[in-house]
């Protein structure tokens, strides 16, 4: 009994120790860009969600106000703590862009910017997140000027709708999320592993819930909680610590969300303006790669999605995601 209390005296704090990951001095940088012409169909136009971008900032683990760590220790327990700021720009349009005003049941036009302010919490096994979002949806988000600005460049035609957008509305989110990494084996010198996640949004955006989960080969894969996403996508976020100098893996996942709202294609309950019908059932399949070498990581991944709202035509919608991030 003596000897069995002595080895329990010594392999808890062992546990203890191994339950958070080391510390991190580096902060993150990350530039994201989502397109729906970045897929492998190059047939493929402006339609329902069409260009996101994010520049985000990631702080090293423990410098966090302490306000904020009191709060994040009251609400996950144990964990690394950092804080993430980003911004991000997110462009929708109808399946049909020559006609002006856009058409009744197609996808609204509508521009949505937003700082976002997270707090994260790691342990070995589990990624707790918290986020603000304060945004504006409408003309204010500057969707148009994005857009057809681009298309200026690249000397293509704009999108003749914007002026039927849907009108300026304060945009504010709120979304907690638990990412957990469970590793499955080893096939010879690759690691295999399971990414479950749960996500709760709520707001005058959107609310849903998100339940999905990835699988993963490679090597490192404790190194991140998966790739970013911008939201709703699921997201395993921005922060990454490699654990050995060359990390890499290939994943698929899948997630299914439960919508009780979606302002951007339904519109402010509060004003009338351009709006269908959003489906309460929405699933998306996603599938890439990550590299992570001298302090980058480089992600890639392509998106499939089911129908968002009633009489989407045109079948799944396809997109693409890219994301650069640096350590310093």
């Amino acid at each position: 009994m003596k000897l069995i209390t002595l080895g329990a005296a010594i392999l808890l704090p062992i546990a203890a120790v191994r339950a958070e990951p080391p510390a991190d001095p580096s902060a993150i940088v990350t530039l994201q860009e989502e397109n729906a012409s970045i897929t492998a169909s190059p047939n493929l136009t402006d339609r329902f969600y069409t260009n996101g971008l994010r520049l985000g900032w990631t702080s090293p683990t423990g410098q966090v106000p302490d306000f904020l760590a009191s709060f994040g220790h009251a609400l996950w327990g144990d964990g690394l703590q950092r804080i993430s700021i980003d911004l991000s720009q997110q462009i929708y349009t109808p399946a049909n862009t020559a006609a002006n005003p856009a058409k009744p049941g197609d996808r609204p036009y509508a521009g949505y910017l937003s700082a976002n302010f997270s707090l994260l919490s790691d342990t070995d096994s589990r990624r707790s997140v918290l986020m603000l979002s304060l945004g504006i949806i409408g003309p204010g988000s500057g969707g148009e000027a994005v857009q057809n600005g681009f298309h200026d460049v690249i000397g293509q035609g704009h999108d003749n709708g914007w002026g039927s957008q849907i009108g300026n509305v304060p945009a504010i989110e709120l979304l907690a999320e638990r990412t957990w990494r469970l590793p499955i084996g080893s096939l010879g010198a690759l690691d295999t592993d399971a990414l479950p996640a749960v996500t709760v949004g709520v707001g005058d955006v959107r609310d849903y819930l998100q339940v999905g989960g990835s699988l993963r080969i490679g090597q490192g894969l404790d190194s991140d909680f998966g790739v970013p996403r911008i939201r709703p996508g699921l997201s395993g976020g921005d922060a990454y610590t490699p654990t050995r100098p060359f990390a890499w893996y290939l994943f698929a996942g899948v997630d299914g969300q439960a919508v009780g709202y979606d302002l951007l294609l339904e519109s402010s309950p509060f004003r009338s303006g351009p709006h269908v019908s959003a489906l309460w059932d929405v699933a998306e399949f996603q599938a890439g790669a990550a590299v992570m070498a001298f302090g980058m990581r480089f992600t890639m991944a392509y998106l499939v999605q089911t129908q968002e709202f009633q009489g989407q035509k045109g079948g799944l919608h396809q997109l693409g995601s890219a994301s650069l991030s640096l350590r310093f």
